[in-house]
């Protein structure tokens, strides 16, 4: 007889079956599809942020008009505004913020909040600025720098030019660009009879002329309709009538 009997014959063995196989659980695939839409959302609204942020900084600053000015200004900063647009291919053919166009001259009028082009500007030339002594009662109100006036010499400006007189009434200086108002105050001290100072841009070799052809006489000033009646100093009258008194 050996030393290890055998198993007693219908004995059973503990050895359990073998279990299922461990699966790894895979998430549904519509969670995939959400994901990468997700993703091309995102990356769409950056591309999208990118685009708005590079248009707006390719606005360039320009010069603006700060009001109507004629033909034959003399610019100063005063007249002029610095605003920021877009202008793509043709910013080139504005007056950028970096130019200092004081002391150059309109070449053409230009309007109130009109970008002022590179190609109106023209230096000064023969231009003086000639300032002609006037009674505030012949000066119309309202009156400022970049109109464009005519002045005529009466022999009477009390009469101004509501009626002929013997002294008659000449035209000195036509279509001028006004450089400057100054001397015209409000209140009780200011008076009809009290001088404003009306300062024009002339050709230099006119500058004689008008001076003679004042001869001493009271001067009338009338504005034009439009900053546009005239190409400049010197420009043709336009039927222009002398106001009288204001007051």
């Amino acid at each position: 007889m050996s030393a290890s009997s055998a198993a007693p014959s219908g004995a059973r063995t503990d050895t359990a079956p073998p279990g299922p196989a461990a699966r790894r659980v895979r998430p549904p695939r519509w969670l995939d599809l959400r994901l990468v839409l997700g993703v091309l959302l995102v990356l769409g609204s950056v591309l999208v942020g990118a685009r708005v942020v590079t248009a707006a900084d390719a606005t360039v600053p320009v010069w603006s008009a700060a009001g109507d000015l004629a033909a034959g200004t003399v610019l100063s900063e005063a007249d002029l505004v610095p605003v920021s647009v877009r202008l793509d291919d043709v910013a080139e053919a504005y007056l950028a913020t970096s130019t200092r166009p004081a002391g150059r001259v309109l070449a053409r009028a230009v309007r109130d909040g009109e970008l002022v082009p590179r190609s109106v500007l023209e230096e000064p030339g023969d231009l003086v600025q000639l300032a002609l002594p006037v009674q505030a009662g012949f000066v119309p109100p309202g009156l400022d720098r970049g109109q464009v006036v005519d002045v005529y010499a009466v022999a009477d400006p009390v009469v101004g030019g509501s009626a002929p007189t013997g002294g008659g009434v000449d035209v000195v200086v036509s279509g001028a660009p006004v450089q400057a108002v100054t001397g015209r105050g409000d209140g009780v001290l200011s008076t009809a009879t009290s001088t404003v100072q009306v300062v024009v841009a002339v050709a230099a070799e006119d500058a004689a002329d008008v001076l003679a052809s004042i001869g001493g006489r009271g001067l009338v000033v009338v504005v034009r309709e439009s900053v546009e009646a005239t190409d400049g100093p010197g420009g043709a009258a336009a039927g222009a009538v002398p106001a009288g008194p204001t007051g």
